[in-house]
């Protein structure tokens, strides 16, 4: 999966430091990255390439290189703007999970600038990575949103969706949606199979969890058999195509970052 970099480490503690010549500079507008393409793999600028005074933000290490998150728009040349999904077939490894951790943390920066309970500029914390109103003393704290990805199966069938929209609605996928206030996650996976799907299940497993910065989330794999009738009654909004597969049928697909292929991909081999 796209966290799975060995034998890269990732280490993700806050340090209030400084660049040094070869710390990686992330540079982010409108949602692009600013990298370097060659024969589909990319790299970041890193600091001594940059001429210009920057104002920056540590972000995180990957195996003692440094990575910082920059507010100050420069080029160079060379490097061009591209979306994460772009990248998502691009390599290495270690460098996609590190662009898309990265996006995740400069969307939280740019909705906090201001504090939400008195409008006061929020100031850096130099101990954490954490917010604070100078004025009211709220803390604010990276947001990471919980989300279930189900896998319903029943004997050697599995259900396989396709999204009505969006980037990945070309291929398939399994039953996904956010945990909601006050619910508890197994109820999560009920509510969402019901909701998509209009089917009942039983027996939920957790299988296994994934972080999944392209959206802020924190996702959580289950695996669970069909309860009863297997009509389906697909959300249309939410879902252009449900159905069951035989796992002798699954489409062969090689992902290497997705929670979700690596359980399709487990129950096609009889794994899961």
């Amino acid at each position: 999966m796209i966290q799975d970099i060995a034998p890269y480490e990732y280490d993700n503690q806050y340090r209030n430091e400084k660049p040094d010549e070869n710390s990686a500079i992330v540079l982010i507008e409108k949602g692009k990255l600013l990298v370097k393409v060659c024969e589909n793999e990319f790299s970041f600028p890193i600091y001594k390439e940059v001429k210009e005074e920057l104002k920056l933000t540590y972000l995180f290490s990957i195996s003692n290189r440094k990575y910082f998150l920059s507010e100050t728009p420069f080029t160079l040349e060379g490097y061009s703007l591209l979306g994460a999904f772009e990248l998502r077939t691009a390599g290495p490894k270690h460098l996609k999970f590190a662009a898309v951790t990265a996006m995740q943390l400069s969307g939280w920066y740019k909705q906090h600038k201001l504090c939400g309970c008195c409008g006061e500029p929020m100031q850096h914390s130099e101990k954490e990575r954490m917010l604070m109103c100078p004025s009211c003393k709220v803390p604010v704290y990276p947001v990471i949103s919980p989300a279930v990805i189900v896998a319903i199966t029943d004997g050697d069938r599995i259900v396989l969706s396709r999204y009505a929209q969006g980037p990945a609605k070309s291929h398939y996928a399994l039953i996904a949606g956010f945990n909601e206030i006050g619910e508890p996650i197994e109820d999560t996976v009920r509510r969402e199979v019901m909701e998509e799907v209009g089917l009942k299940v039983k027996n939920i497993k957790f299988y296994k969890s994934q972080p999944w910065s392209f959206t802020g989330t924190l996702l959580l794999g289950f695996v669970c058999d069909l309860d009863g009738s297997d009509e389906i009654k697909i959300d249309k909004e939410e879902l252009a195509e449900a159905l069951f597969v035989n796992r002798n049928d699954i489409p062969d697909r090689i992902d290497d970052i997705s929670l979700t292929w690596e359980m399709i991909n487990k129950f096609k081999s009889g794994e899961l």
